[in-house]
């Protein structure tokens, strides 16, 4: 099963690149529709965009709901370099989000097993199918590297 989210993953690391090369902490994510297609991009960008909700996650997802012309994004995949944080795992559970995949744990902020686990929570009426660990080295290191020149 994560195999089959490996090229996903490749494509939110393209956004991740994208981001670092603005200076945005480099977190990016895709929505695949039913079929696996990419229905929405995002990459960090509140820098840019002098926004707090500029996180990857809800970029793609504001991207695929305008796609489907609809907020309700059942059956649809994220696919996130990064362990979403409690706003952003929020925001999946509101959109009926099928399925969160992600790389890299966030021991520091995440919200779907590290440091919370929102998504899971039983008292939720919607609780997303998690997969993590998906070319985890890979969503660490552009982290890694982008802190390591940054600090």
């Amino acid at each position: 099963m994560v195999a089959d989210f490996n090229q996903a993953m490749k494509s939110a690391l393209a956004q991740a690149s994208l981001a670092a090369s603005s200076g945005e902490v480099p977190v990016g994510a895709v929505v695949l529709d039913e079929s696996g297609q990419i229905i929405g991009v995002g990459h960090n960008d509140r820098e840019a965009s002098h926004n707090p909700l500029g996180h990857a996650e809800v970029v793609a997802l504001t991207q695929a709901a305008a796609a489907k012309k609809s907020w309700r994004l059942d059956g649809c995949t994220l696919v996130v370099t990064l362990e979403p944080c409690t706003m952003c795992a929020g925001a999946t559970v509101q959109a009926r989000i099928a399925r969160i995949v992600f790389g890299a744990f966030d021991e520091k902020a995440g919200a779907v097993g590290s440091l919370w686990d929102v998504v899971r929570d039983r008292r939720l009426p919607h609780r997303p199918e998690v997969i993590s660990g998906v070319l985890a080295q890979e969503c660490a290191q552009i982290l890694t590297d982008f802190f390591a020149a940054n600090r």
